[in-house]
């Protein structure tokens, strides 16, 4: 019997604790940055103007400024994955093996879909006028954290009609400090 009080005591006295954490989580709303981040709704649209005005630039840029765009329009890191990717087992100082590059790389990003050996943003060495036949968001997270960029996913479709040539990516585009940057392009098969 005295089992059976005891043990209904406790019972008793976690229901009434249970009760008073649902109280305080009620009673407290969203942190202001969670609930402004919410409220944002022209943040992707801003960042699809971005990027679409970006890879139109790039690509309407003279050869010998590409690099210098392509420095301009993505992260710091971003760019030395793709210098890497783009320049595997070439001769050029620096160049990396294969087995080097996914072995650098591997735990910042996904080296399967890195366009090695092929260019920024379509992996055809030559060109005559890259459009983009299809952009369209397809991810957005909200950071949790203040110091956390805005992170926007493009499905992407680049074409070029007089080669009869298509480039479908993924482009991770992120907004730090109120500028938007291209940090990872994903290469679809």
């Amino acid at each position: 019997m005295k089992k059976l009080i005891i043990a209904s005591l406790f019972l008793m006295a976690a229901c009434k604790e249970e009760k008073n954490k649902e109280a305080v989580i009620q009673h407290h709303p969203l942190p202001k940055e969670t609930a402004a981040a919410e409220n944002k709704p022209n943040e992707s649209e801003e960042a699809k103007k971005w990027l679409e005005k970006s890879i139109k630039n790039y690509f309407q840029e003279d050869l010998r400024s590409l690099d210098k765009e392509m420095q301009k329009i993505t992260t710091k890191d971003y760019y030395e994955y793709k210098t890497d990717a783009m320049n595997v087992d070439m001769d050029v100082d620096g160049s990396l093996t294969l087995k080097e590059f996914q072995n650098k790389w591997k735990n910042s990003f996904d080296v399967r879909k890195a366009g090695v050996n092929s260019g920024f943003l379509i992996s055809g060495q030559d060109w005559t006028e890259i459009k983009i036949s299809k952009c369209k968001q397809v991810f957005e997270s909200v950071p949790l954290l203040k110091s956390e960029p805005v992170v926007f996913m493009f499905d992407v479709v680049l074409s070029d009609k007089k080669l009869n040539s298509e480039y479908p990516v993924e482009i991770e585009v992120i907004k730090e400090n109120n500028s938007f940057l291209i940090a990872d392009v994903l290469e679809k098969e």
